[in-house]
């Protein structure tokens, strides 16, 4: 059964790729990477890094997409048709590109749920709360009582977090069973400009906070002095987060996409999007970050500097409560959206692979981010035991989440993005994928394209992959 759903415009597929594309990894990933690696040094790399590694695979992805009309797994059989020996076992990426969301979209409905919880609580609890000067003994060193309660009895309680999760998961089934007009785009087309409304919104109001000057001044003006090789590896890595490469979302997309639409018009605009994103969550978070407790607080905070210093951040400044909440509003829509790419994803996938209905497709789905959701979510209590990777030395105390994600994210998604280069280059070839984005559009990055898909992208995704194992470091 051929799935035949379509965006119904450009700007559909945009704000709904752009939608996919801006997630937590801008809003959450990018500022604490940028803030660790020197705040403007991290910001110019991955602008460099954007515009051309990142660039090549996203245009590449939904090429691939529009020129078959299929998913991954659909995409990479038929272009690999006839060919033999191993080329032909390139179909084999189109596996793992599917694989790769379904794995991600139950943890990911996790995190919505804690992100759903987060909400309520900057708007139902005083301020005072998240304050740094309402400190609790948490057993090792004293936090703030918010985020004693939060990181301690919500995640470890076994319901509470099961709920969240369920309800997350419940909103993503309702907007993907609406299908891809009425429902992903529909969807994206209300909560983008929102999303970017807040956001715009939020760095003003960051602007005029008291002593956030400095702030500015790291996260705008480059100091190499804090450039390094790791500096190069991260901001490749966020490259996956943001653009939401190497996942099959992008495929799945492009094959949505009419075949009269400029493509590269298009991929430029989702370009341009998922980056300004990334940028204004970074003035957003960094500078305010600094303001409050040094530059020093914004290195170290690491993967909490949005849930766990930001709250404080909000707590030491005029009209925080509301401002918070609706920091955390916006973060909350950032994980919907990308949420329903990837359940959009897997839902094409089953549709076409298995030959059913959608419904049926989407019950399906929804089985497995159940199952697997709750055994994720199971892993902060009654399965705390559980550390899946325990086999590897770096991942050893890794839990169930953790070993989730670093299985899709630092082993899968750089393997899944070396089989779309082999794609590109050696079955389609360049000259051939080239002439395919041309019938619709004017290239002006043609020829970067090709030097960076014939030249950069594999040594480049192998240094992310090594760094992601551990054996470089």
């Amino acid at each position: 059964m051929e799935h035949k759903d379509s965006f119904t415009s450009k700007i559909g597929f945009v704000l709904a790729a752009a939608g996919s594309a801006v997630g937590l990894g801008n809003i959450w990933r990018f500022p604490y990477l940028a803030a660790k690696n020197g705040g403007a040094a991290f910001l110019v790399t991955y602008f460099i890094l954007v515009l051309t590694f990142g660039y090549a695979l996203l245009i590449a992805e939904n090429c691939i997409g529009r020129m078959t009309g299929k998913g991954p797994i659909g995409a990479f059989r038929e272009l690999c048709a006839g060919k033999k020996s191993f080329l032909g076992s390139v179909k084999f990426g189109g596996w793992i590109h599917a694989i790769v969301p379904v794995i991600i979209v139950a943890y990911y409905c996790v995190i919505g749920g804690w992100v759903t919880k987060y909400t309520v609580a900057m708007a139902t609890n005083p301020i005072t709360t998240f304050s740094k000067d309402n400190l609790v003994d948490a057993g090792e060193g004293k936090v703030t009582a918010f985020a004693n309660t939060y990181f301690g009895t919500f995640i470890t309680s076994t319901w509470e977090p099961l709920i969240y999760f369920l309800i997350f998961m419940a909103v993503l089934v309702v907007v993907v069973s609406f299908g891809v007009e009425k429902g992903v785009e529909r969807f994206n087309k209300i909560l983008m400009p929102a999303l970017i409304i807040m956001l715009i919104a939020i760095c003003i109001y960051c602007m005029f906070l008291p002593n956030v000057g400095d702030g500015f001044k790291y996260y705008l003006v480059p100091n190499f002095s804090k450039f390094s090789f790791m500096t190069v590896v991260d901001a490749l890595g966020q490259l996956f987060y943001s653009l939401s490469i190497a996942m099959g979302i992008m495929i799945t997309y492009g094959s949505y996409m009419r075949k009269e639409d400029d493509l590269v018009s298009s991929v430029n605009q989702v370009e341009f999007f998922d980056t300004f994103v990334a940028f204004m969550a970074g003035l957003m978070i960094i500078p305010p970050v600094v303001a409050f407790g040094g530059r020093e607080a914004a290195q170290t905070a690491g993967v909490g500097l949005v849930f766990k210093t930001m709250p404080q951040v909000f707590a030491s400044f005029p009209g925080g409560r509301i401002v918070g909440t609706f920091f955390f509003i916006l973060v909350l829509f950032a994980a919907a959206t990308s949420a329903i790419s990837l359940l959009e994803t897997n839902v094409q996938t089953v549709c076409q692979e298995l030959h059913v209905p959608r419904k049926k497709s989407i019950l399906v789905c929804m089985a497995e981010i159940i199952i697997v959701g709750s055994i994720t979510v199971l892993g902060y209590s009654v399965l705390s035991f559980v550390h899946p990777l325990a086999f590897i030395e770096h991942c050893k105390n890794y839990d169930i989440l953790d070993s989730l994600d670093f299985i899709s994210n630092n082993v899968m998604m750089p393997i899944a993005a070396i089989f779309t280069v082999i794609l590109v280059v050696g079955v389609i070839g360049l000259d051939k994928f080239s002439a395919e984005i041309k019938q619709t559009s004017v290239w002006r990055r043609e020829y970067m394209f090709q030097f960076c898909m014939g030249l950069i992208v594999i040594p480049c995704l192998v240094l992310v992959l090594l760094a992601s194992i551990g054996v470089l470091q």
